[in-house]
């Protein structure tokens, strides 16, 4: 139906803390209301623009396009306070009516970011005037100028202004009216009739909705507070006046401005003028510069002539399937016009080849083509590996190819500046994502708004199941601690975040993504500069897609800055490593994955991967692929059974003959997309690219398409002597599979680096670990991951030293590796490099005062020093750690007086400094009482995220080793079910829900000589929830979770015990064992009465030597008369008289 009211003025949450609506919301609101238009006017942005437009057309809704604009008080270029206070802006709506309205509104969004902003996005009058055609123009809510100036009685102003705006925007300029029951507003309203009146200007009313429903109004309010970083209780806060700015009824604007002339008609009138779509069906590529020397300008031409050349240098033997899958591959691009495409990704991937920046081997359905092989975009051989083409580019689905390349994380900076040069600055630009109220982020959001304390609102975040994307309803099901608490003392703060969940929080720059246009950017694309200076596009990756233009994802991968700065610290030491052309048929490789040691391994680290890798004993790269395909939820359920096939413990069954050569690299199981793909080519004659489409639908699970794909399948079969009833089969078998099939170009690929990090950390283990260190600094965690993984690796890593160690770590030599001084918290590269640059001009350093007389104080501030200290790396220069903490403010002020003087020698160590010396008197350090252990290592693992010096263990050793039923030795080795007890300090808890929603949890252990991974199933976390604390030092029994060695145990608890009632606990019998049989009578009366004075539960037995010859075990003898405790001075008296060896309780 048609309304003659439409809504057009209006926020969602792309408004940034200012919309408690998302657009969805916005949209089936006003469908709800049975109204067919609606325009969204976001604050100074065009964010908005694509979802909305594609919500509103999807639920039969005219979009209106249009942006509440902030126009500068006089030049936009002016950035200074404006007198009596203010932001020095007005509002101003403005609306696109047709295409030039909003090229015209996307250069005026834009100039207000990148030259108008002063606490917000300003536009000004030039602008206005330079950029008006297209656009109509209402004049706003009371913040607008010409209400401003008429509610501060400068009539005259306001109405100079009126004929100004309607010069600009001519026809085209509405008064705007508004009323949610502020006085202020009614006094305009008369106003504006006046003007209107005077100037034959017509009206128009808005509501300026920034939320849905009356009821959401709090949590707007609440909302605006975290826009503004002000507690809801603050009195002196920005708040809206009335819970009115929602979207009201027909009705209702009615009733409100039926004595308003036109008002509520020339909503209408506005809505119907608009003759506007955004041209979603075509693409936007810039133009690829073909150089001059190449006689034909044709792209397809010359992207042929390039891959010609690149077939010939990557194969010796070009054959007629080469040639088939090249000259098939090329008709495609050419048909769809995607030549530039692949010389624009070719271009720039061999500028980072040909200037040493680390370039991945391929990623995503890429690796399937080999064009871009010959290109060198990939390195994956798609003829090898049976990848498919129509996988990556299918010739019956058009929409742009999709190249997404890695790069050396440090350097890929550098590939997007190169493209900048290439483009034009102007035609280039990084793209825009939006971050969201997550579950805890929103509860902790608005916990903190409504005053609620930090441990308060800390409990109830914690409450919430650490599950990847969980929902606050998810967590209120899942969690019956999180639902008590949000039904009683919470529930209005999680009643609020409810509605703000999901909500737009902050824009940001998408990690990876890069926009290139054929020409000014702004001609396609509104334009964002951050605070930071960054400017992005203003429309995400999503919109920039539905508008054809191109983007790419330039992905920088730590891993292959590992895998570059290894092979630099292995060529430091006189060894050149080619990691392309390394063997990928080591066995000392395979045997590293089948051993589980996949540590810093890229895809290969998870504890579950792991073990699956130890039950698969990969033997060929091909294992590699099929793991990385089938660890994922849904295909994990057919690990077990693909590797029972390829070790023959059952059988490989096919359902069908023909599928032998497709599945026989699998064992018979369906892994791979094109699997799926090559199944229906070669079963029922389709073409890969309609095989693609099928593989599809079935992922999508689109019912209609597929039920008409399959009768095509059958009738296919049967045309190739298959029957109807196996066709059948064989359809609802891959229908199962494509759900769960993953793309095997991203997996070979993948395991490609997979297979070269595992290669460095086989043959230069050292170096491997140093690079992955490095490069994980700024994780504590990984940090200790990585040192934990050397330790097992036999490689030491040194702790830090001023003297000694570099920013980074490195290899000291093949079984020791020095400390990443950058990995120190609080202190600074810029500060390090200062220190590393002085110490390698001067030498090692000997005193703090020497050392804060020699170093850049501007960089290394006190800050610095209490980090170096705590972290043990000034332990090399005189003094203890309490003593040159204790002289850091000292050693600042001498280092500063002596810089002052501009000549660091005028020192004089025997200067009393008196007058009548003026010479520098080297201070002395105090002497203070040294730390106590315990304090030295919490600062240790305050600064460094572990201990060096030693370990709050050790004081618990006597007990760890007493009770610990296993030793970390290499000769470990355990089986499933296996039954031990192991003690050690409780680090990384995660929480987590079973599938009846009880809380279970998974922490880690460290433990005097290894590490211990621990789940606590939903019946042990309910008994021993109090003890399962981070740091708290327990005691596991439990059962082994699978077969393993030293390197990766895992347990599952039954029982938990603190270390305080170990003894008491886990005691159950004293063995002393006697090596001789010369036992006298008084020797046991002389025990008995000794151990009666440590009466207890514990049995005492005697282990005897036995009389036999040539039997080792002993004869155990109980006491029945006596029960000791195993009391740690009683054994300590026994160990003493009858040797620590030969005294143990079990």
């Amino acid at each position: 139906m048609t309304s003659e009211f439409v809504h057009l003025h209006n926020h969602s949450d792309y408004s940034l803390l200012d919309g408690a609506q998302r657009v969805n919301q916005l949209v089936n609101t006003i469908d709800d209301l049975n109204m067919d238009s609606l325009a969204l006017t976001e604050h100074g942005n065009m964010f908005s623009v694509v979802p909305f437009y594609k919500e509103a057309k999807t639920t039969g809704i005219k979009p209106i396009i249009g942006c509440e604009t902030y126009v500068a008080v006089g030049s936009r270029h002016n950035k200074n306070p404006v007198p009596g206070g203010g932001w020095g802006n007005n509002h101003l709506i403005l609306l696109v009516q047709n295409q030039s309205g909003y090229q015209n509104l996307m250069k005026l969004v834009t100039a207000g970011y990148l030259e108008g902003f002063y606490y917000r996005p300003r536009i000004d009058m030039d602008l206005l005037e330079q950029y008006s055609e297209g656009l109509i123009c209402l004049s706003g809510c009371l913040k607008g100028e010409i209400p401003e100036k008429m509610l501060k009685g400068d009539y005259e102003g306001a109405k100079n202004a009126a004929l100004k705006f309607s010069e600009i925007f001519q026809d085209r300029f509405y008064l705007e009216v508004q009323n949610h029951g502020i006085p202020e507003e009614e006094v305009n309203i008369e106003n504006m009739k006046k003007l209107s009146k005077e100037l034959s200007l017509p009206l128009v009313c808005t509501n300026d909705a920034h939320y849905s429903k009356k009821e959401h109004s709090e949590a707007h309010d609440i909302h605006i507070c975290l826009g503004t970083g002000k507690e809801r209780d603050d009195p002196n806060r920005l708040k809206y006046a009335t819970p009115e700015f929602y979207f009201k009824t027909q009705d209702e604007m009615y009733s409100l401005f039926k004595d308003v002339p036109g008002a509520i008609e020339n909503t209408r009138k506005i809505a119907e003028s608009i003759d506007f779509e955004i041209n979603t069906g075509s693409y936007h590529l810039p133009n690829f510069p073909i150089p001059k020397n190449e006689n034909n300008g044709d792209p397809d031409e010359y992207l042929k002539s390039l891959v010609a050349t690149g077939v010939n240098n990557l194969y010796k033997d070009i054959t007629p399937e080469i040639n088939k899958q090249i000259d098939h591959e090329l008709g495609v691009i050419k048909n769809m016009g995607f030549a530039g495409y692949f010389l624009i990704t070719a271009d720039f991937v061999q500028y980072a080849k040909n200037n040493d920046i680390p370039v991945g081997p391929g990623r995503g359905s890429a690796a399937g083509s080999l064009i871009s092989y010959a290109l060198g975009i990939t390195d994956i051989d798609p003829i090898k590996h049976n990848l498919l083409f129509e996988r990556f580019l299918n010739p019956d689905r058009i929409s742009m190819p999709d190249i997404d390349i890695d790069f050396c994380i440090e350097r890929r900076g550098e590939v997007i500046d190169y493209i900048k040069t290439q483009y034009g600055e102007t035609s280039v630009s990084q793209i825009i994502t939006f971050g969201s109220m997550k579950a805890k982020q929103v509860i902790r959001d608005v916990g903190r708004v409504m005053g609620y304390t930090f441990s308060e609102v800390d409990r109830l975040a914690k409450a919430i199941p650490d599950e990847l994307n969980i929902t606050l309803d998810s967590a209120i099901k899942k969690s019956p601690e999180f639902r008590k608490m949000s039904e009683n003392e919470y529930k209005e703060l999680v009643d609020h975040s409810l509605v703000l969940e999901g909500m737009n929080r902050h824009a940001s720059i998408h990690a990876a993504g890069v926009v290139i246009a054929p020409g000014e950017l702004t001609d396609f694309v509104p334009l964002y500069k951050s605070s930071s200076g960054d400017i992005t596009t203003q429309y995400d990756m999503k919109g920039l897609e539905d508008l054809g233009l191109l983007k790419m994802d330039f992905l920088g991968l730590r891993n292959l800055t590992v895998i570059n700065k290894a092979l630099e610290l292995i060529k430091s030491k006189g060894e050149n490593v080619e990691i392309e052309e390394i063997s990928m048929e080591e066995p000392e490789v395979y045997s590293l994955f089948s051993n589980g040691l996949t540590i810093g391994v890229f895809q290969f680290e998870s504890s579950g991967m792991r073990e699956y890798l130890k039950k698969l004993k990969p033997t060929a790269l091909g294992d590699l692929i099929a793991m990385n395909a089938l660890y994922r939820p849904g295909p994990m359920n057919n690990i077990d059974n693909f590797i029972a096939r390829k070790h023959g413990k059952k059988k490989i069954e096919y359902p069908h003959s023909s599928l032998v050569p497709i599945l026989e690299e699998t064992y018979g199981i369906i892994v791979y997309q094109e699997q799926v793909m090559q199944i229906a080519h070669d079963i029922a004659g389709f073409t890969l690219a309609e095989a693609d489409i099928m593989r599809r639908a079935m992922g999508k699970k689109d019912k209609k398409l597929m039920n008409k794909l399959s009768l095509k399948f059958v009738e296919g079969a049967q045309k190739n002597e298959i029957s109807k009833r196996k066709a059948q089969e064989i359809y609802t078998l891959i229908e199962k599979f494509a759900q769960y099939g993953f793309n095997k170009s991203h997996a070979t690929a993948y395991a490609y680096i997979a297979y070269q990090t595992a290669w460095l950390k086989t043959f230069h283990p050292a170096e491997f670990m140093a690079a992955n260190l490095t490069s994980e600094m700024s994780s504590i965690d990984r940090i200790v991951t990585l040192i934990n993984e050397c330790k097992k690796l036999n490689i030491e890593v040194k702790s830090p030293d001023i003297n000694v160690s570099y920013t980074q770590f490195y290899p000291v030599d093949s079984s020791t590796i020095s400390y990443g001084l950058n990995a120190i918290k609080n202190v600074g590269e810029k500060a390090l490099q200062s220190i590393i640059e002085n110490r390698e001009d001067e030498g090692s350093f000997e005193t703090i005062f020497e050392f804060c007389s020699r170093i850049d104080q501007q960089k290394v501030n006190k800050r610095v020093l209490e980090s170096l200290i705590k972290s043990g790396s000034m332990d090399s220069i005189s003094g203890t750690r309490s003593q040159n903490f204790d002289a850091i403010d000292t050693a600042i002020r001498y280092g500063q007086q002596l810089q002052n003087t501009g000549n660091k020698n005028q020192v004089d160590l025997f200067s009393n400094g008196s007058e009548k010396n003026p010479l520098i008197k080297t201070p002395e350090l105090r002497i203070v009482d040294d730390w106590e252990e315990k304090k030295s290592l919490v600062y240790e693992k305050e600064v460094l995220g572990l201990y060096v010096s030693g370990h709050p263990l050790l004081e618990h050793s006597e007990d760890l080793e007493e009770f610990t039923s296993i030793d970390f030795s290499d000769s470990l080795f355990l089986k499933k079910n296996d039954i031990i007890t192991v003690g050690g300090m409780i680090t990384k808890i995660t929480k987590k829900y079973d599938r009846r929603n009880r809380a279970m949890a998974f922490f880690e252990m460290d433990c005097i000589g290894g590490h211990v991974e621990v789940i606590a199933f939903s019946d042990c976390f309910a008994q021993y929830e109090n003890l399962i604390e981070e740091d708290g030092v327990v005691f596991v029994q439990g059962k082994m979770a699978d077969d393993t060695n030293f390197s990766d145990l895992k347990v599952m608890a039954d029982r938990i015990v603190s270390i305080e009632n170990a003894r008491e606990y886990l005691s159950r019998k004293l063995i002393i064992s006697f090596n001789s049989q010369n036992m006298y009578p008084e020797d046991i009366e002389d025990l008995y009465e000794f151990s009666q004075k440590y009466p207890g539960d514990c049995n005492l037995v005697f282990h005897l030597p036995n009389p036999k010859s040539g039997i080792n075990k002993p004869i155990a003898v109980l006491a029945h008369n006596i029960k000791v405790s195993t009391n740690k001075n009683f054994i300590k008296q026994l160990r003493d008289k009858y040797g620590k060896e030969n005294i143990r309780v079990e």
